[in-house]
């Protein structure tokens, strides 16, 4: 049965699912970013077998939201497949154009980009489009792109640096739990900046980092077993040393 019928059936009124029926796009959308990071996930353990699992329930999600749009009048899957179909197209005129070089296709996907923004976007902002719910390092880091196609942007790393000083600082200054905030943020924004400069991606990078403490912090309970928690700082600092040592000779 193809997914959009079973999504039909799951969705339907009289016969479906009660859990399936009582969902909306609102309460739907946490699931649909879960499953993306999941996705995200097994391509970095490089896990081809939950890779392909969880690109089907990433897929559902695209099933799902569709379906909840059919029902209400507005577009359907087919839509949805036709209208991504349509668009690679449009922006890909160095692939399926006649006579077209393949070699002017990045600088052609984003003029044909920003055109497409243009016409249905009534914001002028250069940062237009930018979605709020990204999460918060992606979203800094897609503004600070479009910020520096203006030419609003640090000419080398060495000035980026200094901004990550100056940040640091006003964190050290902040004499509020509100000024720690509002600093602690731009600290954070200033810090994705300079993973952009330096051609990192930042969300990446964090999920890297948080896996690599959670392995090592993993080990260092190993070692210490139940007595873990009753150990001095310096103990665990020990510890974690050994963690890191023998994960970097294995």
């Amino acid at each position: 049965m193809p997914l959009a019928d079973v999504m039909a059936r799951l969705r339907d009124p009289d016969t479906g699912c009660p859990w399936d029926i009582e969902q909306d796009f609102a309460s739907i959308a946490p699931y649909t970013i879960e499953e993306a990071y999941e996705v995200a996930d097994a391509i970095e353990r490089a896990d081809m077998d939950a890779l392909r699992d969880e690109l089907g329930d990433l897929l559902l999600q695209v099933a799902f939201h569709s379906r909840i749009a059919e029902q209400a009048g507005h577009f359907a899957m087919q839509d949805v497949i036709d209208g991504i179909t349509q668009k690679m197209i449009r922006r890909h005129p160095h692939v399926f154009a006649e006579g077209a070089r393949r070699e002017d296709g990045h600088a052609q996907w984003e003029t044909i980009k920003a055109a497409e923004r243009a016409e249905k976007e009534p914001d002028p902002s250069a940062l237009a489009g930018v979605a709020i719910a990204l999460p918060a390092l992606l979203r800094a880091e897609k503004l600070q792109k479009r910020a520096a196609r203006t030419g609003f942007d640090w000419p080398d790393t060495v000035r980026v640096i200094d901004k990550i000083i100056e940040e640091l600082d006003e964190v050290r200054e902040a004499a509020t739990q509100d000024e720690r905030e509002e600093e602690i943020g731009d600290l954070l924004f200033a810090v994705v900046n300079f993973a952009r400069h330096l051609k990192v991606d930042p969300e990446t990078a964090l999920r890297k980092a948080n896996r690599k403490f959670d392995r090592r912090f993993r080990a260092m309970e190993g070692m210490a077993g139940n007595r873990f928690a009753s150990l001095a700082l310096d103990d665990k600092e020990a510890l974690w040393q050994r963690a890191k040592q023998q994960e970097k000779s294995a």
